[in-house]
């Protein structure tokens, strides 16, 4: 891609690079900050706005003021060409419609919406209209009953009016089918870019993915479609396929190479089933020593009367907990007590959950000079280690240590590897797996 050109992804998670390599990802969107992610030679750019962690209309302001931002630092950037997506969760949770709804009413109009949540690599495709995770429909997984985002069918048109409340109807939905797109391979993608030159009032189109070949194809077109702009609301792979990047410089060992000489510390902030059976998987290995944060009692003295000394108490006893794991050269794995908390309302467990996170952040800063890396388990706690705990404006990404596992280093005095590692990602044994590479064992498995 061109030097003026650059693909702009507004993340509602800090793992959605999770494709790609060698690129920044800003945790900040102020100007000195954006004019310098503009600046990077790498044909990608990734906003982590960690909306998913806010209440709509916070995820909204959230997004306008990073689309007002943009408005403001493309021309002074020299950028001529961009493409912007909103990147999401590829099994279907988070603030969908609205962020892309923000983003047109800022940055529009785009000439229509492609909803593109196939990610190849955790086994998410789209077939035929209807999204799956290795070949199940989404909605009959533990992902569909989210208690903030879940949803009741997997054909991409009527989540897309369920999710719309109605406002967009499935029959409004256009499809972009696999067949459309295996044809767009094999003929150069004439007739599909006749089909998007005709798209007009910026509707909803659902493309079916199962084969990176296919997304390939379409990412031809819509890059010499320009200025004919598209936005999109994709998963990660559409990512990839749209910025054709080469292999990525450093495999998975020169990737774990990358650490520092002391032991690790693993953060497993993520409630769902799946981080449940890898953190069981991980605790069998006897050099990992797990400390668990009670939710139940944090909670009750979140609404108690005294919070904070009580808080500060704990957390310091904690702290000298893990001091102790790190001194005789194990690795602490520090992680949330498993199952879902029971709340009154909504607000009061995104609350909950923000407080989990920043504790979580603040004892991972307090250790970061003596570790030789972190991995972070969880979109909310990765976000808010990067961004509160570390305090960093900015990463860069590294590469992939094994699929959709991103390695970002982060810039402290001394360079920190940390694995940005997604809930919902793998099998039973993947963080385990992950954990050996960092520790250079992978090659006992």
């Amino acid at each position: 891609m061109a030097a003026s050109s650059k693909i702009i992804v507004i993340d509602d998670d800090p793992t959605g690079s999770q494709t790609v390599h060698s690129c920044p990802l800003l945790l900040r969107w102020d100007a000195a900050t954006l004019a310098a992610g503009l600046r990077h030679p790498s044909p990608l750019l990734f906003l982590l706005a960690n909306t998913r962690a806010l209440a709509p209309e916070a995820a909204a302001e959230r997004v306008r003021q990073i689309c007002r931002a943009l408005a403001a630092a493309l021309p002074l950037a020299g950028i001529e060409r961009w493409w912007l997506v909103s990147r999401g969760d590829s099994t279907l949770r988070g603030h969908f419609p609205l962020e892309v709804e923000v983003i047109a009413a800022e940055l529009g109009p785009f000439a229509a919406t492609l909803l593109i949540p196939a990610f190849f690599e955790g086994g998410r495709t789209t077939v035929e209209g209807v999204h799956r995770l290795h070949g199940q429909p989404v909605h009959e997984t533990a992902f569909a009953r989210d208690r903030l985002f879940g949803y009741a069918s997997s054909d991409l048109p009527v989540w897309v009016e369920e999710k719309s409340g109605g406002r967009i109807a499935a029959h409004q939905v256009q499809r972009l089918t696999g067949a459309e797109l295996d044809y767009a391979a094999a003929d150069g993608g004439q007739a599909l870019a006749e089909r998007l030159a005709a798209l007009d009032g910026g509707p909803v189109v659902a493309v079916d993915g199962e084969r990176p070949e296919q997304l390939a194809a379409l990412a031809q077109v819509v890059r010499q479609a320009w200025p004919r702009a598209v936005l999109s609301q994709s998963a990660a792979s559409w990512i990839q396929a749209l910025a054709a990047l080469p292999p990525q410089p450093l495999a998975g060992a020169a990737l774990a190479r990358l650490r520092r000489s002391e032991p690790g510390l693993v953060l497993v902030g993520s409630h769902v089933p799946l981080a449940d059976a890898q953190l069981t998987q991980l605790l069998t290995e006897p050099r990992c020593v797990g400390l668990e944060l009670p939710v139940a009692k944090l909670a009750r003295l979140l609404e108690g009367s005294l919070p904070e000394p009580l808080l500060a108490s704990l957390e310091a006893d904690w702290l000298v907990q893990l001091r102790r794991v790190l001194a005789q050269g194990q690795t602490p794995v520090l992680y949330t007590s498993r199952g879902e908390l029971q709340c009154a309302s909504v607000a009061q467990r995104r609350r909950l959950g923000d407080a989990l996170a920043a504790l979580m952040a603040r004892l991972a800063a307090a250790l970061a000079p003596q570790l030789g890396y972190l991995i972070s388990k969880g979109g909310i706690t990765t976000h808010t280690l990067l961004a509160d705990g570390l305090a960093l404006a900015a990463v860069e990404l590294k590469g992939q240590l094994l699929p959709g596992l991103s390695l970002v280093l982060a810039d402290l005095p001394e360079p920190l590897p940390v694995l940005t590692f997604p809930g919902n990602l793998g099998d039973g044994d993947t963080l385990r797996l992950a954990w050996r590479w960092m520790e250079g064992l992978a090659t006992a498995d």
